[in-house]
């Protein structure tokens, strides 16, 4: 068993076992969201973004069983010869709402990675309702607001968000760093 991944090996996966657009989009909308907290915290970029690129690994594999998620993207990467238990239990916890695995976020990389992977439901929807669909001049203070509208993207998890604090980081130094990372990407994401 590999106890470390390349960046090349999990884009090969996430491609191997994700066809869905939206989900493809999603994954790299964490990774450099992930990067970019990592960054923030002196972290390890690539690990950190390694970990949200592969969060999701399982959704075209476990359909509508959700129980099964983070457990299963865990299995399909010990299938596919890895053993990287930190970034497995933030995999895992990072379904706590969820409540079917009973792992609890405990570090900066699992409040982290399940902002993350939250975030971007509030930026993608937000994005999709502005006249040009652009992420581009999107400000922090916009994101807040609709944070706080528990009607808009109702199904995102606010308090996964809210957790970020948990790590040192306030909201909204949060919502800059997402907002940045995802602009860095705009192009590649349709944003």
């Amino acid at each position: 068993m590999k106890a470390n991944i390349t960046i090349d090996e999990a884009k090969t996966l996430l491609h191997k076992y994700i066809k869905e657009e939206f989900l493809l989009n999603h994954s790299r909308e964490t990774e450099v969201i992930m990067r970019g907290l990592a960054k923030h915290f002196k972290e390890d970029e690539d690990f950190w973004g390694i970990t949200g690129l592969l969060h999701d690994l399982d959704m075209d594999d476990i359909g509508t069983d959700i129980q099964k998620h983070g457990e299963r993207t865990c299995q399909i990467l010990e299938q596919e010869g890895y053993e990287i238990p930190k970034m497995f239990d933030a995999i895992k916890s990072h379904t706590e709402a969820l409540g079917h695995l009973g792992i609890k976020r405990k570090n900066k990389l699992d409040f982290a990675l399940s902002a993350a992977e939250n975030i971007t439901g509030i930026i993608y929807a937000y994005v999709l309702m502005r006249p040009d669909k652009t992420i581009d001049g999107v400000k922090t203070k916009s994101i807040t607001k609709k944070i706080k509208d528990k009607t808009f993207a109702s199904n995102v998890n606010r308090e996964a968000i809210n957790d970020i604090e948990k790590t040192g980081l306030s909201r909204g130094e949060f919502i800059e760093i997402a907002l940045d990372s995802m602009k860095s990407i705009a192009e590649e994401i349709g944003m």
